[in-house]
């Protein structure tokens, strides 16, 4: 059971890795723009799901122990 979960994890790990990808990509494209102030929160959306992504590798290391 705890191999189709760590596969489970893997995967959705590697989810929240694009996604953190494309978070970053539109705060990119409006650092610089007068609508700048949108940013802080696609920066914090993208910090959330990056420390999501590290607890799920955590604990996909934890299971294969």
């Amino acid at each position: 059971m705890a191999h189709s979960d760590i596969a489970e994890l893997s995967t959705i790990s590697a989810q929240l890795d694009d996604l953190s990808h494309r978070v970053e990509a539109v705060g990119d494209r409006y650092r610089n723009s007068p609508d700048s102030a949108i940013t802080n929160d696609l920066d914090l959306a993208e910090r959330s799901l990056i420390a999501a992504r590290r607890a799920l590798v955590r604990a996909s290391r934890a299971l294969a122990d």
